[in-house]
């Protein structure tokens, strides 16, 4: 039904009156014969509004005069009368052709790299490693490997952890998982402070090695 309505707007349709006191007798000749009614409006018992195919009006007329219904013409619609409309326009049909055009051509690229995630990488770095793998604005999108993008990336730097690249019309999404810092291995052979992070006093001392900086008794303060 839906493809049969595109090809009346494409071929041409009227919007229609039907006044009568055998309106429920009309709709079903009409169903009776394939004659497709859309948009069916009814206003009161005797009166309704609806749209069909132009090629189908003089049936309409036959079944209107079977069922003593009145059927007027409000208004025309579709393509035809549309062209019809701006015969004398047509500079106007051709440019308004071209800009269709243009902007179902420019849909087709990616003017637009939004990049989320990123807390302690700044967006331009990123950005130059992505023109650098082969995602920029101004591409096309059906040349941007997205796989190819992430690969390259995830091996060369390690503070990403997860990279994902999303297409949303003419926007390229770029979603970021930065990865955790590693902590810093103290090897235990090795002499090194003990810094205390609370305040407090020293109950107890056990020195193995060396000699003590502090006695009990002593009180620590936060570093």
């Amino acid at each position: 039904m839906f493809f049969k309505i595109i090809m009346y707007y494409i071929l041409g349709y009227a919007s229609i009156s039907v006044e009568g006191y055998f309106i429920e007798r009309f709709i079903n000749i009409c169903i009776s014969k394939n004659i497709l009614l859309w948009n069916v409006k009814r206003k009161k018992s005797s009166f309704l509004f609806t749209n069909i195919a132009i090629k189908d009006f003089k049936k309409i007329r036959k079944i209107a005069r079977i069922t003593r219904c009145h059927v007027k013409i409000e208004k025309k619609k579709g393509l035809p009368f549309l062209l019809n409309r701006y015969k004398k326009r047509k500079i106007f049909i051709g440019l308004l052709i071209v800009i269709t055009f243009i902007i179902i051509g420019l849909s087709n690229f990616v003017w637009n790299i939004e990049i989320t995630g990123n807390n302690n990488i700044s967006k331009e770095e990123l950005l130059t490693e992505l023109d650098q793998y082969g995602l920029k604005t101004g591409m096309l999108k059906a040349k941007v490997k997205t796989k190819d993008v992430i690969n390259n990336i995830r091996l060369n730097r390690n503070d990403i952890a997860w990279i994902g690249i999303k297409m949303l019309g003419t926007n390229a999404v770029v979603e970021v998982v930065e990865a955790d810092k590693k902590p810093e291995i103290i090897d235990e052979n090795e002499y090194c402070n003990i810094v205390s992070d609370k305040e407090g006093m020293i109950t107890k001392i056990n020195v193995q090695n060396g000699t003590a900086l502090v006695k009990v008794g002593d009180i620590v303060t936060k570093r």
